[in-house]
């Protein structure tokens, strides 16, 4: 009972954990992108979508080798990092954070550009009149306005990064211990036979997945006027 407990804790904690850091990253640059999108025409917009909705129709090992290229201890960022700290972050819960964060950040930006996009701009153009600058507006009238859709598009973003697979399987490994999150644990422990602990994960993955449905329905229906 205590090594089944074990084996249940750990994955689901560092699940958690990861879906949390991740949610808290897409929220703080998402919300950013999705005001850009939607109040601003400049050259490349349309490329820049492209680039950053990719996630959502590209399969997650594509995804995941990308990452490899891009944070390897040879890629771009990968070698900037080495040099800067002396080691790789492949193969570590941060490394599954960055696949989390890429996979989910489309969900949030898509949603909270929508919901951007529906604030009235003339209750904008009004604070610009009374003298508030763009990003009090911003701040003030806007994204409040917006916030429906902006939890939306936060809770969509933290349901996928806690049952997020391959871009994270390639990055971080099935490192039991270390890297094995939820989803990697149910792929082991199928793969081994282990029946009661592959449907233990399934039963509490979608216990969180309906918790969260649920919160979030009450949630938004608070913030209805």
């Amino acid at each position: 009972m205590v090594i089944m407990l074990d084996k249940v804790w750990f994955p689901l904690s560092l699940t958690l954990w990861v879906a949390t850091i991740s949610s808290v990253l897409v929220l703080c640059t998402g919300i950013i992108i999705a005001y850009v999108f939607a109040r601003r025409d400049f050259w490349g917009k349309e490329l820049a979508e492209l680039l950053v909705t990719l996630p959502l129709v590209l399969p997650p090992t594509v995804i995941g080798y990308l990452l490899v290229i891009f944070v390897g201890r040879k890629g771009l960022l990968g070698h900037f990092i080495y040099n800067f700290f002396g080691t790789g972050i492949m193969f570590t819960w941060q490394a599954a954070v960055i696949a989390a964060y890429t996979v989910s950040l489309p969900l949030m930006v898509r949603a909270a550009q929508a919901a951007i996009e529906a604030v009235d701009k003339e209750l904008e153009y009004a604070a610009y009149i009374l003298g508030r600058s763009e990003t009090e507006t911003a701040l003030l009238i806007t994204l409040p306005l917006a916030k429906r859709g902006i939890l939306a598009g936060l809770v969509l973003s933290f349901a996928r990064a806690v049952g997020e697979f391959g871009a994270t399987l390639m990055l971080a490994g099935n490192i039991p211990g270390k890297t094995n999150t939820m989803s990697l644990s149910i792929y082991s422990a199928f793969q081994a036979g282990n029946d009661e602990l592959a449907q233990t994960l399934v039963l509490i993955l979608i216990l969180i997945s309906l918790l969260a449905i649920s919160l979030t329905g009450r949630f938004i229906g608070k913030l209805e006027v």
